[in-house]
């Protein structure tokens, strides 16, 4: 008798052993299958899952559980979670409460691979308008200010209804960009306003520009002023790629002429009215408009100039960057630099038009438009022109602050459409480079160079430099 008591007992323990097991089991099994991605919300009563879903959840009741002898428990208890969310009893449905957010994703309302947070996000406008401040010197334009009064989100077409409003709201909120430039100084006056709608079709690739301008400018042989305005309209084919038309028309003034009796300066004295019509196609892909380091940028550009000169005009310009080496965290950079500028136009160009080369942004070791055809010591250009410069940029300091430049400029300016190698001029130099962040994106730049190959009436310059301001 005693041993078939034992007996019993030691069947009962293995079945209770085997049944919670069991439990275990299935248990594991359906968290590890539903708890790793989010499932659909249930079909029918959103309240609960169909008997069918989840598949073969919950599990059937395991062979001999209860024990005999041990009642089931009404429901499991809360299981530590999220969501605190109680388990159901065993062959009951799955019963998602609302009032605990839940979504349908099980087990017990949540899924552990989804982490959701209230983010609140605070948006203003930043500030699209600006005004600022600057100046220049410069070896080829002399010394002159600056003020900029810029709006990128201007509205031409939003007039204001009262006084106050035009310091609220008026002429703003449309996306274009208005621009006005005032640039006194005792070389060059420039003052220029222009309008431009970047998207002239709402999101569309076209652009529309119009704007007008004042110029003098105190040459060595002759002051010239220049009145006008230009409409302009682009095209973007690619970020890369553009295609733009412009049709230009002004009112050229010269007078104060240094030599009397030059013919190509004597015709033109006076008013002229020029209008131009231009086609350019440009390509670029420089990673800066100011020290660029990688990249190219090619323009080819068609002008027909009508009014009291008839004349055609191109010009080919093409600039290649590359990036000699570099610091792993991209600073450092060395680059290598090919630039050539060609230009020729028609017999009937007048001299106000011609090319001419000389000086810090066409042609170093020489005066601003010192290197080219002379005529009784009055500087009148040429209809052709063939600019070239090789320059290696490096940085000197860890800052990549200041940097050195050495460089090879050549070319000529020719009165016909050909080339005369004996007044081929050759100019090496070295140069350095400050950046200065307060001054602006524009780098002060300092060049000396000497002419090792040039003309006899050339008029040659050791050194140039150029510094801005712009506040």
């Amino acid at each position: 008798m005693q041993t078939t008591k034992i007996k019993d007992r030691s069947r009962l323990a293995a079945r209770m052993v085997a049944g919670v097991c069991i439990c275990l089991m299935q248990t594991a099994l359906a968290v590890a299958q539903f708890g790793g991605s989010p499932l659909p919300p249930p079909t029918g009563n959103p309240g609960a899952y169909p008997p069918s879903y989840p598949p073969n959840y919950p599990p059937a009741t395991p062979p001999g559980y209860p024990p005999s002898g041990m009642q089931a428990p009404a429901q499991s208890p809360i299981i530590p979670g999220p969501m605190n969310q109680p388990m159901p009893p065993l062959n009951q449905p799955w019963v998602i409460d609302p009032s605990l957010g839940a979504t349908g994703a099980p087990p017990f309302g949540y899924d552990p691979t989804v982490r959701n947070a209230p983010i609140d996000v605070y948006v203003s406008e930043g500030q699209t308008g600006r005004v600022s401040f600057g100046g220049s010197v410069n070896s080829d334009l002399g010394v002159a200010g600056q003020l900029v009064i810029e709006e990128r989100n201007f509205d031409l077409f939003r007039l204001p209804g009262r006084p106050s409003d035009m310091f609220n709201g008026a002429f703003r909120g449309a996306g274009q960009n208005f621009r006005l430039e005032l640039v006194p100084g005792n070389q060059v006056q420039r003052y220029t306003m222009n309008w431009t709608e970047p998207n002239l079709f709402g999101y569309s690739p076209f652009s529309l520009s119009v704007g007008g301008f004042y110029f003098t400018r105190f040459y060595r042989d002759w002051s010239e002023q220049r009145l006008g305005g230009r409409v302009a309209l682009g095209y973007d084919i690619t970020p890369d790629l553009s295609l733009s038309t412009e049709l230009r028309g002004e009112d050229v003034k010269m007078f104060n002429p240094r030599v009397r009796g030059v013919e190509a300066l004597e015709r033109t004295l006076g008013s002229n009215d020029l209008y131009t019509a231009r086609f350019r196609l440009a390509h670029n892909t420089r990673d800066s408009p100011f020290l660029p380091t990688e990249g190219h940028l090619l323009e080819l550009i068609y002008d027909q100039v009508f009014g009291e000169f008839d004349f055609p005009r191109g010009q080919i310009n093409f600039s290649k960057y590359f990036l000699v080496r570099e610091r792993a965290d991209g600073s450092g950079r060395h680059t290598f630099t090919s630039a050539i500028r060609t230009g020729f136009a028609g017999a009937d160009q007048p001299i106000f038009e011609n090319f001419f080369a000389g000086g810090f942004s066409t042609l170093r070791g020489f005066q601003f438009r010192g290197a080219g055809p002379a005529e009784d010591d009055v500087r009148v250009g040429g209809r052709f022109q063939f600019l070239g410069t090789f320059e290696y940029m490096f940085p000197i300091t860890a800052d990549d602050m200041l940097r050195m430049v050495a460089f090879v400029d050549y070319g000529t300016i020719e009165r016909d459409i050909n080339i005369d190698w004996k007044n081929f001029r050759v100019a090496p130099g070295l140069g350095f480079r400050i950046a200065v962040p307060a001054l602006g994106p524009a780098p002060l730049a300092f060049d000396f160079s000497v002419p090792v190959a040039y003309a006899d009436t050339d008029e040659r310059q050791v050194f140039q430099f150029s510094a801005g301001i712009t506040r």
